[in-house]
């Protein structure tokens, strides 16, 4: 049974997951874990890698939440130590601190292709619940729906933000 809560979080998600896609528009593979540098200066800010990678933390938190099955979406037990929200992110010129595009890619659209439907189908009493985290996030986000519309919307964007922002110093333009 689906609900307009449920749909209005999917909506959103689904909005980010567009910008996401076009945000990797003519990002090289070999700069993707790289931080910017606009005339020649290093600029020490989230790069692809590390917006891409943290954020495909957070589908598996949502599944689980709306009582799915995690096992198809669950990202590498490295991800949690590269990009957890307590990670830094590093300038990767040699590959070696993280994964490779495909992989976080892979993860962050396979992790939030997976949600869509969930959010779409699950009862809206489900998103009255009480947000379960407890702490700042629960006084921030009272509710399961409201963490939700979160994880999706704001937080999504936020980072992707990160990434619009590198795209225009490394000389690739607006998405």
């Amino acid at each position: 049974m689906s609900s307009a809560i449920g749909n209005a979080i999917a909506d959103s998600l689904q909005l980010s997951l567009s910008y996401a896609e076009r945000l990797l528009k003519d990002v090289p593979a070999e700069t993707f874990a790289r931080f910017a540098t606009p005339g020649g200066h290093v600029v020490t800010s989230n790069h692809p890698a590390f917006v891409y990678g943290h954020l495909s933390l957070y589908p598996i938190r949502i599944v689980e939440a709306l009582g799915g099955d995690t096992a198809a979406i669950a990202p590498p037990t490295q991800f949690a130590e590269v990009f957890s929200k307590d990670a830094t992110c590093q300038d990767d010129p040699d590959g070696t601190v993280y994964p490779p595009m495909e992989d976080v890619t892979s993860s962050f659209f396979q992790g939030y292709r997976a949600v869509l439907p969930l959010l779409r189908e699950s009862d809206g009493a489900v998103f009255e619940q009480p947000n379960p985290l407890g702490g700042r996030m629960a006084e921030l986000f009272p509710t399961l729906g409201s963490m939700h519309a979160f994880y999706v919307g704001g937080h999504i964007m936020m980072h992707l933000g990160q990434v619009s922002a590198w795209r225009r110093m490394q000389g690739l333009g607006a998405a």
